[in-house]
């Protein structure tokens, strides 16, 4: 005997129709991207706000000019994303010109939402020690006025918190039929694939993890001299930070594969692989071409280590996003046999 996923009767989607939230929402996400957009494009054009004397951004022209246009490319994404789920247009886009880059934009905004706030209490409860955050407030030589970064980071919370909004609900209208119930209603005997993908990314986090945690403690193995040298409270955090991604991941990706707790709302393990995946694989993807693009001396560029935590941390994301993917593609699966059988 088949077992298939409970299904109500669909009904004929009614006319698009924005609500007065969603309005907001949007009105909210795309003021949040206009200072970002700005400076990026006066940095483009050669002007200086927020730049200081002698700051290293200074030094490599054509390499500013390249990363402040990948990155408006980017925020540029940020608003279609946002047009996408809020007009009529939208609801007809193919998933796969719409998962991809909302998960991209959830792993680079998530460690910014969660990071930069975090930071900001324990260096005012440390009394403003909170050098080698990574943003080269605590580097010696000077990069960005300090301003600069709350002004960007605000936005990008800002964005972060309605773009995950008009999503949640636009994914609850089009596919809230494959999240409805608990684990134990996905149909077994399907899973040995999730499963070993699962384990095979929970196998992969012991290291970075490990790492992660002996950085945040103080620990200086595999780290460059620049990074040693950057070190301070920030550093800490967001290290544990990134310890608690990789965790959050695994168990989300264990979760949907071993179908444990089976009176678990299926939102949950969803929701964990989703922002896990996203921010363990999207921003250890930054931070790796990051490491690639770096110039300068050979104290300032990332370690072998530090090369290889990022390239895991892609591959971790990765496999974290596949094993979400199949559970969704098997109980779709389920949902329309449970409706052919219903016929």
């Amino acid at each position: 005997m088949t077992q298939t996923l409970p299904t109500a009767p669909r009904r004929a989607p009614a006319p698009f129709a924005l609500s007065r939230l969603r309005r907001a929402l949007r009105c909210a996400a795309l003021a949040a991207c206009v200072p970002y957009l700005s400076l990026k494009v006066a940095w483009i054009a050669g002007s200086r706000p927020g730049i200081p004397e002698g700051s290293t951004l200074l030094d490599h022209r054509a390499l500013m000019i390249f990363a402040n246009g990948l990155t408006v490319l980017m925020d540029v994404v940020v608003v279609v994303l946002v047009l996408l789920l809020t007009r009529p247009w939208g609801t007809r886009t193919p998933a796969r010109f719409l998962v991809p880059p909302m998960w991209a934009a959830t792993g680079l905004l998530v460690p910014i939402m969660a990071g930069f706030p975090l930071t900001q209490l324990v260096r005012a409860f440390a009394g403003g020690l909170g050098g080698g955050s990574g943003d080269g407030g605590g580097a010696a030589e000077p990069f960005l006025d300090e301003w600069v970064f709350g002004v960007v980071y605000t936005g990008f919370i800002v964005q972060g918190i309605t773009l995950g909004c008009l999503f949640v609900l636009y994914a609850r209208d089009r596919w809230g039929h494959l999240w409805r119930g608990r684990l134990g209603d996905l149909p077994r005997g399907h899973g040995r694939a999730r499963r070993a993908t699962a384990l095979a990314a929970a196998l992969l986090a012991l290291c970075p993890a490990a790492l992660h945690l002996l950085w945040a403690t103080g620990a200086t193995t595999g780290l460059s001299a620049a990074r040693i040298e950057e070190r301070g409270t920030d550093f800490a955090v967001l290290e544990a930070l990134n310890a608690l991604y990789l965790a959050v991941a695994v168990a989300g990706g264990l979760l949907l594969a071993c179908g444990w707790q089976p009176a678990l709302p299926v939102t949950v393990p969803l929701a964990l692989a989703w922002l896990g995946s996203g921010a363990v694989g999207c921003w250890g993807g930054w931070l790796l071409f990051g490491a690639l693009t770096t110039l300068g001396d050979s104290t300032g560029r990332p370690t072998g280590t530090m090369f290889l935590t990022y390239a895991v941390h892609v591959i971790i994301g990765t496999l974290v996003a596949a094993v979400a993917a199949r559970f969704l593609a098997e109980r779709a699966r389920a949902s329309a046999a449970g409706s052919g059988d219903g016929a």
